[in-house]
């Protein structure tokens, strides 16, 4: 054999052998690269009403997570009442009923009412795109998981989409001070809820479903959801004509969105981080969504529907933070979770609030010279 035949038959040798060790793999049932799997599901239900616009925008989420996860992983979403109604998700996922839930913390601040500073709370010296820094950069999320710890609750969970700030709400007739808040019958949530009751109200916690039924059997004369869109969509401007815009009672609000920790353990490291870091992406996707739709259903509701649309009173907006820090003091004395919280997210507010105020553009100014009108204080 010539020095030149000896790296060709060489060569056959190798190819020949290669062949056979990987005709063997595959008969001992070694994973091959083309081999396909079932998808790991995760059953997610919302909080939300069908038509309301926070199931698009759980979508979102869901959506980013299924492309990513290459076909390893999928989230099947399903609307509130599916599998348990609105304000149970938080047990069903810790059960196991659910594997994951999108919705607020607010909704089961009747395990804790220091859940509802988690993303539904009244005025923390911070908007919610600054609150949401505290909980992923100022120890909030760390505050968070052992909230859940505390309260024996089986679930990890994550934060997206930094709401603008909720109205003050739907109204018969106009209110034009503090007083014409006692005695009102109205509709909130968590502490907003303890707020108001601070404030003489007389507060109903309702799901979003359950509002206009009970506006129209007289349950309550008022409330507040959370934006246009989703109120116009249960047909609120029908009922009612005078929407109160600002307010302080919630106005750093986001979604939670919750995993059974059981099923979040068995997941791979790379499927968690998909899960984990989907909620960072749906928080830009959410807010530009909400802008979007909000804006436009905000200016069909005046030009459409004859809303009179309102700029709440500073009065109202100073006696909700004198109620608040009478609030605040009570229940942090009652509760060192609840005052270790407060205490944390002012300690971020105090530094970050101020950068944010010091140095931000005056766009009121700026909206009303390019469009030479005036926007109401």
């Amino acid at each position: 054999m010539s020095m030149q035949e000896k790296p060709q038959a060489s060569r056959r040798k190798f190819l020949k052998g290669a062949t056979a060790a990987a005709t063997g793999a595959a008969a001992l049932g070694f994973p091959m690269i083309g081999r396909t799997q079932s998808p790991i599901v995760i059953k997610m239900q919302g909080a939300w009403g069908a038509k309301d616009i926070f199931n698009e925008m759980a979508q979102e989420y869901v959506t980013r997570v299924n492309e990513m996860a290459g076909g390893r992983l999928r989230i099947d979403y399903l609307n509130t009442g599916s599998v348990v109604k609105t304000f149970q998700e938080m047990d069903a996922v810790s059960q196991g009923v659910l594997d994951a839930a999108h919705n607020v913390p607010v909704y089961w601040y009747g395990k804790s009412k220091a859940a509802s500073l988690f993303g539904s709370g009244p005025i923390n010296g911070m908007d919610a795109h600054q609150t949401l820094a505290w909980i992923y950069r100022g120890g909030g999320l760390a505050l968070y998981h052992e909230l859940l710890g505390n309260l024996g609750l089986n679930v990890v969970g994550f934060f997206a989409m930094p709401m603008p700030t909720q109205p003050l709400g739907w109204f018969r007739k106009p209110i034009a001070n503090a007083a014409g808040l006692k005695g009102l019958k109205y509709r909130t949530v968590g502490l907003a809820a303890d707020l108001f009751q601070e404030m003489g109200t007389k507060v109903t916690q309702l799901p979003g479903g359950e509002i206009m039924p009970a506006l129209q059997r007289g349950v309550i004369d008022a409330f507040e959801f959370n934006n246009p869109t989703s109120d116009s969509r249960f047909g609120a401007q029908d009922v009612l004509k005078n929407y109160m815009m600002g307010s302080f009672h919630q106005a750093m609000e986001f979604f939670e969105i919750i995993f059974n920790k059981k099923r979040w353990d068995a997941l791979p490291k790379d499927l968690q981080a998909i899960l984990r870091y989907s909620a960072e992406a749906a928080s830009s996707a959410n807010y530009w969504t909400g802008i979007d739709n909000y804006s436009r259903d905000l200016q069909e509701l005046i030009t459409k529907h004859k809303v009179k649309v309102i700029r709440t009173p500073k009065s109202i907006m100073a006696e909700q933070l004198k109620a608040w820090d009478v609030l605040t003091a009570r229940l942090s004395k009652a509760d060192p979770f609840f005052a270790k919280v407060v205490q944390s997210q002012r300690d971020f507010a105090k530094r970050s609030a101020y950068y944010v105020m010091f140095n931000e553009a005056d766009y009121r100014l700026g909206y009303e010279h390019i469009f030479k009108t005036k926007i109401p204080a």
